[in-house]
């Protein structure tokens, strides 16, 4: 006899206070890491940036220090996926530029990249709106958010 638990949304379930995501995040950065010290991987030193100007990290300022703690962990949580979305950009990049033995192969490829950055973007969009939900929440009538098209 076996059973078999569903959840509603699966993206909810914390294990240690740590979404199913970041943990996989973190074990991935880990086992890179690790491949990397190792040097069984070798390290790509170019970057292909889509988007606006330099990445800014940890740079708290005064409004900052004014956020909730929620606020925080999503406005980290959206910087995360930001970068694993540049990073699963310049995959599809490589692996449409790269040469394949069939082009059955070389659609799979891509196709399971894009994949990957169809599931990013619905997860970024996902916090974006629970960001947005969470902002309106603790802003004073007419305060921070407008959300009005």
């Amino acid at each position: 006899m076996s059973l078999t638990v569903g959840f509603a949304n699966p993206a909810a379930v914390t294990i240690g206070g740590k979404t199913a995501a970041t943990i996989n995040t973190l074990n991935d950065a880990t086992n890179e890491a690790s491949a990397q010290a190792l040097g069984t991987e070798k390290t790509e030193k170019n970057q292909v940036r889509t988007g606006g100007g330099p990445v800014q990290e940890n740079s708290e300022t005064e409004a900052d220090s004014n956020l909730s703690i929620t606020v925080k962990t999503l406005l980290k949580r959206m910087k995360e996926l930001q970068k694993q979305l540049q990073e699963q950009q310049q995959q599809l990049a490589a692996a449409q530029a790269a040469s394949y033995p069939t082009p059955e192969a070389k659609s799979q490829a891509v196709m399971s990249i894009q994949g990957q950055i169809a599931q990013t973007s619905a997860a970024l969009a996902e916090v974006a709106g629970a960001l947005v939900k969470e902002m309106s929440k603790s802003a004073p009538s007419g305060g921070l958010v407008n959300t009005t098209a």
